[in-house]
């Protein structure tokens, strides 16, 4: 009986891309909690026979979460620790797995298929990604080096688009508009028309605020279009988007004037400027056991700055992705195997303000095999990535190197309704075209190799999933800014570190106690210290050792909905010396909807306790924390939205 079952699971499965085709026009329902699907293999599939932890935010989540933004949603639903991003309109870095000031370099952001990550020190733009199009997150725990390459140590972020997905093909539009605390205004609108295997989908949004400090308003407007034409094996299309952000920069405040006044600008003059714009094209085919799909994508980024003590800075960037990926699947009486095979190609280009020139390309090819034994309930995984990757800067010692990386990995049925799994494997970055430019004079930064050991069990049944997960990181050559050196061109510089670990414990909970009322946990214990040399010892800065986000929904009547959220992070240090610590803080999120028809009427509360409390803070001196930038107090919003 349980081959049978878990045969006709993988038979499904590996079938669910025509699934998706064959069900053009057609709305899809969530699968329940026990068998969430999943695409963080490139290829949908059941999270429950993967070999690493993957989970998955959906709209609703979203919605419900109250979140405005893609990493908000990731730091209040699964409780993943948040750093404020420097560049303004309280956009907000996300460190998975305690990687802390390096977090964005070692994790890939993925979106509809393509690359977002940037190759130099700006951060990745997940702001410019429209909260209200979002289909769902996946946020995959730990190396996804294999299949997504270079940086992807910390883990892998995959956002789907309701467009992307290919789902819900059916003229329907909606409007929403928010008005809140400091100054907030929000208007959105999106739209899918489909006419037969044609359908566009639209969408655009501005968002105003004053931001909670002085000189910190900010303005950010996106528009998106996708046109696609489906059938009942194949669906191909184009999209397009555009998004720019306007934003005060506050500076940051020394203890002092932090506690005198945490509204205040150190820096009242200054600002900077994003322009985001990228277009692409994909394809998806089924036929017999072949799946084959094609992504191909182009952006630029123009970043624009004007500041009191340097004056006026701009870069230029121009990127180019493309990803050709096949899986064969066999489904037989005792035995399924899944085979998969991948080509990644990145061209990216920077010129800025002063003429400097930066440069970075990747060509990687990966195999990875999936052999399911079904009388057991046994899936064992293997892959093997190859990536030859090639980085240079004016005035600065450019890099090449060929890296591979590698995974085993093992998921076993524990009876009915739960799985123990396990993987190894190698992962591997190099230097970001930023760092090679500021070393020690004669240095050379060698690339950074990690060690990845990951083991979990979960159990999933009909009310509900829980996964535990414990994973070690031993990282040789680790890449990040040590503000402590002493050299010729200045304090501070890029350098490899000495041997580092990271090493944790993560419990994801879902509990749905009644048709009314749902639960959720999300708790991690991070460790990540140096094991040698003149820090050994000490933490990484900017990672909290503990992190907590506990969720709970309650539907008191039809068309009422309670949402409750806490987030809890511990104290973290704000250098290697461990000399400075930043404070432990906790936040309390609530939101009431009320849904009438086509409309919903909604009033949330963030931070309802009014906590005094800061994500960002990087420079130590004398033993005082510096360079603090203080997050909102309490914010109300109210929102109206129409379905049509």
């Amino acid at each position: 009986m349980k081959s049978v079952h878990h045969g006709a699971r993988v038979s499904v499965l590996s079938l669910a891309l025509c699934s998706v085709f064959s069900a053009h026009g057609q709305s899809t329902s969530a699968p329940a909690l026990g068998e969430v699907v999943v695409s963080a293999s490139r290829f949908t599939e059941s999270a429950n026979t993967l070999p690493y932890g993957v989970s998955v935010i959906t709209a609703q989540d979203i919605e419900r979460s109250g979140a405005s933004s893609v990493s908000e949603a990731i730091m209040k639903v699964l409780g993943v620790p948040g750093h404020l991003d420097l560049s303004g309109a309280n956009s907000y870095g996300l460190d998975l797995r305690g990687f802390g000031q390096t977090a964005d370099s070692n994790q890939v952001v993925i979106v509809d298929g393509h690359r977002l990550n940037e190759q130099d020190q700006s951060s990745t733009a997940l702001g410019s990604i429209p909260i209200d199009q979002v289909q769902r997150i996946e946020v995959l725990h730990g190396s996804g080096a294999v299949l997504y390459g270079e940086g992807a140590t910390g883990g892998v972020i995959l956002i789907t688009t309701k467009a992307g997905q290919g789902v819900e093909r059916r003229n329907s539009a909606v409007l929403s508009a928010t008005l809140g605390s400091f100054g907030l205004s929000e208007e959105r609108a999106a739209a899918t028309l489909a006419d037969g295997a044609i359908s566009v989908d639209v969408s655009g949004a501005d968002r105003k605020t004053n931001g909670n400090r002085d000189n910190f308003a900010s303005d950010n407007n996106n528009l998106g279009a996708t046109v696609q034409w489906s059938n009942d094996w194949l669906r191909l299309g184009a999209q397009s988007a555009r998004s720019m952000t306007h934003s005060g920069l506050p500076g940051g405040l020394t203890q002092s004037q932090y506690d005198a006044n945490p509204q205040q600008a150190k820096t009242p003059l200054d600002f900077g400027q994003l322009k985001n714009e990228s277009s692409g094209a994909f394809l998806e085919a089924c036929s017999g056991d072949w799946q084959l799909g094609l992504d191909l994508g182009q952006r630029t980024r123009r970043v624009e700055s004007s500041s009191a003590a340097y004056g006026p800075y701009s870069t230029d960037i121009d990127a180019s992705t493309a990803n050709l990926r096949a899986r064969h699947s066999y489904n037989g009486s005792a035995l399924a195997n899944a085979l998969t095979l991948g080509f990644d190609n990145e061209d990216w280009k920077r010129v800025d303000y002063y003429g400097s020139h930066a440069a970075a390309s990747s060509n990687g090819v990966y195999v990875n095999d999936d052999l399911s034994l079904l009388a057991s309930g046994t899936r064992l995984s293997a892959g093997l990535r190859n990536e030859n990757i090639s980085k240079s800067a004016d005035f600065a010692n450019g890099v090449d190197s060929a890296q591979t990386a590698w995974s085993l990995g093992l998921t076993q049925d524990v009876g009915a309704s739960a799985q123990v799994f396990g993987r190894a494997g190698q992962s591997f970055r190099l230097a970001n075209v930023d760092e090679i430019g500021f070393v020690v004079t004669g240095t050379t930064l060698q690339p950074q190799s990690s060690h990845d050991v990951e083991l979990g069990a979960r159990w999933h049944y009909a009310a509900g999933r829980v996964e535990l997960r414990w994973y070690q990181s031993a990282l040789t050559n680790e890449i990040a800014y040590d503000g402590a050196i002493a050299w010729a061109g200045g304090p501070g510089a890029n350098v490899n570190l000495d041997p580092t670990m990271h090493r944790g414990v993560e419990l994801e909970s879902r509990h749905d106690v009644s048709e009314r009322v749902a639960l959720r946990l999300n708790l991690a214990q991070r460790q990540a210290q140096f094991v040698s040399g003149p820090y050994a010892g000490n933490t990484m800065a900017l990672v909290p050792g503990q992190t907590a986000a506990l969720g709970l929904e309650i539907k008191p009547a039809e068309g009422h909905a309670v949402n409750l959220g806490v987030t809890w992070v511990s104290s973290q240090y704000a250098d290697f010396s461990n000399q400075c610590s930043m404070p432990s803080y906790s936040t309390l999120d609530a939101r009431y909807g009320y849904s009438l028809k086509s409309m919903e009427l909604a009033l949330g509360v963030s931070n309802l306790g009014d906590a005094k409390y800061y994500t960002q803070a990087y420079a130590c001196s004398g033993g005082v924390i510096q360079s603090i930038y203080p997050e909102a107090g309490r914010a109300i919003n109210a929102s109206v939205k129409f379905r049509f």
